[in-house]
């Protein structure tokens, strides 16, 4: 493997609350900030990458220690514990980080020699941009791991995959990735979150709960006079893996739903089958005022019957305090 140009120190941490809540994701990222201002807020799986390489100086740090500072002042801050994975570029720590348990870190130098021992023996689909089918197209060929990968010539990898991904892939085996931490603002979202007391395996479940969070959303979105212009849908399986997806929503909207729908074809487009889910969260991110909706007109009477349960069920919360009514199913069914 070839050593990675401009190395520096990134950092990608992970954090794993026990009730996760926007305004402790924003109190995070402060924290995070207060280490060094470039940082790249990752919403939807609660992480964050950190650029820590102007800030090494300034805190007469090692990459070892500076990670160990932040991790340990945002668990004395916040009781969040986390866990973390550094190196010379975005995709090292990145991946660094994925095989690293809650409260623990992995430092990967930059020394070739430790790049190539951290990579070569990871399996081909380990490396960024590689998925089932990619990594199935390069087993037939005898290649199953990253220093297989990095030790085919470029040519032939372009062969397999293709001019673009063949140069990319072999970019990343040989440990290259020149993508800078970009500092952005946090987008206001709102999020809730289901933890389960066991993994949990069956699907009906997962819908059920899934649904209650897009009813539990829609109700603060009202609450709160906002609208939602999209939905992340996040699956916490029982090895701390996850599954991340994210739709669009096709008008800006409180209405519980439209949410539910979204919520509901976000799910289904995951195949779960017999999975061991260890928690749900659901995310309103982009929000607006609800000012500024737009709600389209339609001769539906089965639309006008949701939105009037919909403000019955806001006026009976309001009254009567949160869990005091509920729709089946997020009003799937309203005739």
């Amino acid at each position: 493997m070839t050593p990675p140009t401009r190395a520096r120190t990134i950092l990608r941490i992970h954090f794993h609350p026990a009730q996760p809540s926007q305004e402790l994701y924003d109190q995070l990222l402060t924290i995070l900030d207060g280490i060094t201002p470039r940082v790249e807020a990752h919403p939807a799986d609660w992480s964050a990458d950190a650029d820590l390489t102007g800030a090494l100086r300034y805190w007469q740090q090692t990459p070892a220690g500076l990670v160990g500072i932040t991790r340990l002042r945002t668990l004395a801050l916040t009781g969040v514990q986390s866990s973390a994975g550094a190196g010379p570029n975005r995709m090292i720590a990145a991946m660094a980080a994925a095989l690293t348990p809650p409260g623990a870190a992995t430092i990967i130098s930059t020394s070739p020699y430790d790049i190539a021992a951290f990579l070569g023996p990871q399996q081909a689909a380990m490396l960024p941009g590689i998925g089932p089918a990619t990594a199935k197209t390069l087993a037939r060929y005898g290649i199953r791991t990253v220093r297989d990968i990095a030790d085919t010539p470029l040519a032939t990898l372009q062969r397999i995959l293709g001019t673009t991904t063949g140069r990319q892939t072999h970019d990343r085996a040989n440990g290259h990735d020149d993508r800078p931490v970009v500092p952005t603002a946090t987008p206001k979202s709102i999020s809730a979150s289901h933890p389960f007391d066991r993994d949990e395996l069956d699907t009906d479940q997962h819908q059920r709960t899934a649904l209650a969070l897009a009813e539990h959303l829609g109700a603060r979105l009202r609450d709160q006079n906002d609208i939602a212009q999209a939905l992340t849908l996040t699956l916490t399986y029982a090895d701390r893996t996850t599954t991340t997806k994210t739709r669009t929503l096709t008008e800006p909207t409180a209405h519980t739903p439209a949410l539910a729908s979204t919520t509901r074809d976000l799910l289904t487009r995951l195949g779960l089958q017999r999975a061991r889910v260890r928690a749900i969260s659901l995310r309103a991110e982009r929000l607006l005022p609800a000012s500024q909706a737009a709600h389209q007109l339609t001769l539906d009477a089965r639309d006008n019957k949701a939105r009037d349960l919909e403000t019955a069920l806001d006026r009976a919360r309001a009254r009567y305090g949160a869990g005091i009514a509920g729709a089946a199913s997020a009003y799937r069914r309203v005739t």
